[in-house]
């Protein structure tokens, strides 16, 4: 909708906004299968963190500096989990990133709101779908 940086849901109704959050659809039209994802995240304790990092997304910070500042995880070198495959993530998490289109740190596509999962407040997104 013309903002530079957008979550999933930014350009979606209110219904969509909710599934593309917790990732029960695709919110931007029909993806590909795909067995594996280049994922990254931000993950924080806190909600009120999360949502502090989300704040800094939507200004158009770059997904890896937010995660640098923000993520409480070894993923901190830019929140770069790598290649991960179907089973290979908690069930809220990998349901989120496999229904993200991929994006660009600079142009992030993002859950909003953070997922929860029993490790905390993740702000997911995807590089690439194999």
């Amino acid at each position: 909708m013309g903002k530079k940086n957008q979550p999933a849901s930014a350009s979606q109704g209110k219904d969509s906004e909710k599934t593309a959050a917790s990732g029960s659809n695709n919110s931007k039209g029909k993806l590909k299968p795909a067995i594996a994802v280049h994922v990254r995240h931000i993950l924080c304790e806190k909600q009120s963190k999360a949502i502090d990092a989300l704040g800094k997304l939507r200004d158009g910070a770059k997904f890896d500096a937010v995660a640098r500042d923000f993520s409480e995880d070894k993923a901190k070198l830019g929140g770069n989990l790598g290649r991960m495959v179907r089973g290979s993530m908690v069930g809220p998490f990998q349901e989120a990133a496999f229904n993200l289109q991929p994006s660009t740190v600079d142009k992030p596509v993002y859950t909003d709101p953070p997922v929860k999962t029993k490790f905390g407040y993740h702000i997911i997104m995807v590089e690439k779908r194999e």
